[in-house]
Parts: C-alpha cells; structure tokens; sequence
C-alpha cells in the first residue's frame, strides 16, 4: 500500500506544478497581450498599464508557486504516507 501513496504522490506533484505552470503561463500571455494592445492604442498611459501589468504578474506567479509548494509537500513531508 505504501507504493501506491507514493507513486500516487508522485504523479500528484507533477500535476499540481504542470497545470499550474500552464495555467499561470496562459494567464501571463494574456495579460501581456492586453497590456501591449493598450499600449499601443494609448502611449500616454503606459505607466499606469505597465504598473498593472507587473501586479497582476506578480499574482500570476504567486499561484505557480503554489503549486510548487503543493508538489513538494506531497514529495517530502506526505501527510498520506503514514
């Protein structure tokens, strides 16, 4: 039983780091894309799109690295393996 919890785990923080990669990434380019057609539509007012841009990044990659620290509780301190 104890190599299904682990194999299970494993697989488990691969997910958790891919799709939150993937999703933050897809997030990322999005947002980018926005900032770059507002900015092209309005030159005047790219300090204020930059600043936004680079918060909401920030949050983006917050999540990511959430779920990095999904994965590696999973893999090192596995509250199923017990």
């Amino acid at each position: 039983m104890d190599s299904i919890v682990t194999a299970a785990s494993v697989v488990s923080a691969g997910l958790a780091v891919g799709l939150g990669a993937i999703g933050s990434g897809i997030g990322q380019g999005t947002a980018a894309q926005g900032a770059v057609e507002g900015i092209a539509r309005q030159p005047e007012a790219e300090g204020k799109i930059r600043g936004t841009l680079l918060l909401s990044l920030a949050f983006m990659e917050s999540l990511t690295i959430y779920g990095l620290v999904v994965a590696l509780v999973l893999l090192f301190a596995n509250p199923f393996a017990g």
